[in-house]
């Protein structure tokens, strides 16, 4: 475990980073502002050690940014529509910060304050572990919510991500993380020959805003079709309303086999490279966004401007809306109960 300073907000506090190394060489590094990944380093099918994920050279870019690289977000991960639900009776309105709908916890989320951090003791893998107080009425939300986050980088090749929340009033709450993955090596090439196979075989439709229609759509005879491993490109540009609305992928996919135990969500394989990312979660969707709205205009690691599609999010979490959607598994947190979340990222090679 290696600590080093970041940078400095301009309230004078110091972001740390930490930097996680297991016995294959494999890298992590976290900083604890917005409990940001912002490097992970893993070997492709000849050993050639390289980051696999975008992000920001300084801490300016992450304090000045909106693509949410490498964060966790909260405290509600996706859209809520109109900033607005009720629960017990009660109507809440959060921030409003994505057209008229809110958006990974609003203006200022779990991506956009300073965790505090701890070393867990006695771990066998490198790992951290990182704690937010967010307060009542904090973007709107009720309820004092503390959350940590651990982040393990296991002798497997694996970037473990351990949720666990709790509340003082009923509230909602469904964090996620927000790394954008290229599994080439290169920044500059567009995540389109990437192969995707989701464990999935129905997903929830959009309107224009990105609102879940409340329907839940087979997949079968549809771009949104990842049974099997299929080129991210392949049909990215069809006519399909719902890739019109997104501007390509940016919605969420039924998991199979939600019972709250960890079981495979997603494969994704970069052929040039030969890196594959298996995602294991305990959530019931799958949120994939294919970068569609990087623009070249936020400038990344070592000075690259990050292009159309130069990244993708596979983000795991609650289906968005839910707190509008009774019959969506449900994101409600009471007082004495505790939210618990696994996301493992497992990265091997073929």
């Amino acid at each position: 475990m290696k600590k080093t300073v970041f940078g400095r907000l301009s309230d004078g506090r110091e972001v740390h980073q930490y930097t996680l190394t297991n016995r294959l060489g494999s890298v992590a590094q976290i900083i604890d502002y917005g409990a940001t990944v912002t490097s992970l380093i893993v070997p492709d099918r000849n050993g050639v050690m390289q980051d696999v994920v975008l992000g920001c050279d300084s801490l300016q870019g992450y304090v000045d940014g909106t693509a949410y690289f490498g964060a966790i977000v909260g405290r509600y991960g996706n859209r809520i529509a109109n900033g607005r639900f009720q629960l017990d009776g009660i109507w809440y309105q959060v921030s409003v910060n994505d057209g008229a709908n809110h958006l990974h916890g609003g203006r200022i989320g779990f991506n956009k304050v300073l965790w505090n951090v701890e070393i867990p003791v006695g771990s066998s893998d490198p790992s951290i572990r990182l704690r937010y107080v967010s307060r009542d009425g904090e973007e709107g939300y009720p309820g004092t919510v503390v959350l940590q986050v651990t982040y393990t980088l296991t002798a497997k090749n694996e970037l473990r991500i351990d949720y666990e929340g709790t509340s003082d009033k009923p509230t909602v709450l469904n964090p996620t993380h927000h790394s954008y993955f290229n599994l080439s090596g290169s920044f500059t090439n567009p995540i389109v020959a990437h192969e995707l196979q989701i464990e999935s075989d129905l997903f929830t439709p959009v309107d224009a805003g990105l609102i879940p229609t409340g329907e839940l759509a087979p997949v079968e005879n549809t771009p949104m079709d990842f049974r099997s491993l299929t080129p991210i490109g392949l049909r990215i540009d069809d006519p399909y309303k719902q890739l019109r609305f997104g501007q390509g992928y940016d919605h969420n996919w039924v998991l199979r086999d939600y019972s709250g135990k960890i079981r495979k969500a997603a494969e994704l394989y970069e052929p040039s490279s030969g890196r594959v990312m298996t995602v294991l979660t305990d959530q019931p969707g799958l949120q994939f966004y294919s970068g569609n709205f990087l623009d070249g205009k936020a400038k990344g690691k070592n000075g690259i401007a990050y292009a159309l599609r130069t990244g993708l999010c596979l983000e795991t979490q609650a289906f968005p809306d839910t707190p509008n959607r009774p019959d969506f598994p449900t994101t409600t947190l009471r007082p004495g109960r505790t939210y618990r979340q696994t996301t493992i990222h497992q990265f091997s090679t073929r």
